[in-house]
């Protein structure tokens, strides 16, 4: 047993070895408090013509299964017969800055389908986009019009924004197609009956990624089509 003065001598090398241990132990918790600060952006789904925010029910199931809270997804819901330039995207833009006061994050990242991507890639362009949005994700979005949008262009003015070549089309493939720091990517299918021509959806400067012979609303809930989302978001 140690005696009171030995006691007394251990003292100062007890303490020297717990300073270190505390100083050494500091940097990993600094780490781990670094790491749980940043968190995961929010993501906005805009869905597609003539659909609702409950398109995105088995995208919304396999990013909760990643760890997602219902708190970090939101849908944008909108009237979709309204013109992408001169209503839409202002509409989104108010929306995607109502989501980031909520929770407080600097960016979001969107996921759109089919004509969600038009309404989405202007807010980006031309809205002020650029600087609120981190990932920009197109599921079967007509980037560069498709001709089934003819079918219904007469009458409403969103089909019109679809078609080749109309204004809109123009515009955001006029100059950069994919302009700023947000990462872009496409997914599409050689096999979307809905726009034509296929090849519509890639774009220049985004990650474009080729799903198979899917039907243009099945890439919705196709599992290898979400699994790209998912970690593209993470990327």
């Amino acid at each position: 047993m140690l005696t009171a003065r030995q006691r007394m001598q251990a003292l100062p090398a007890l303490l020297t070895l717990l300073s270190l241990c505390l100083a050494l132990a500091a940097p990993a918790r600094a780490a781990g408090a670094a790491d749980r600060a940043v968190p995961r952006n929010p993501v906005v789904f805009v869905h597609g013509y003539n659909a609702d925010p409950g398109v995105w029910g088995a995208l919304r199931a396999d990013l909760r299964a990643t760890g997602y809270t219902d708190a970090e997804l939101f849908s944008f819901g909108y009237d979709t017969h309204l013109s992408v330039n001169e209503v839409l995207a202002g509409r989104l833009g108010a929306y995607v800055d109502q989501v980031r006061r909520e929770t407080g994050a600097a960016r979001v990242d969107v996921v759109a389908h089919s004509f969600g991507s038009l309404v989405s890639r202007w807010y980006v362009k031309f809205g002020g986009g650029a600087a609120a949005v981190d990932h920009w994700v197109s599921l079967a979005g007509p980037n560069r019009g498709t001709s089934t949008a003819w079918a219904c262009a007469l009458w409403d003015q969103a089909c019109r924004d679809m078609t080749p070549g109309s204004y809109v089309v123009k515009k955001l493939n006029a100059g950069d197609g994919t302009p700023g720091a947000v990462k872009y990517a496409t997914f599409w299918s050689d096999c979307d009956e809905v726009v034509n021509p296929d090849d519509s959806v890639p774009l220049a400067g985004a990650a474009n990624t080729p799903v198979g012979c899917l039907g243009h609303n099945d890439l919705l809930g196709d599992d290898g089509t979400s699994a790209g989302v998912r970690a593209f978001l993470a990327s």
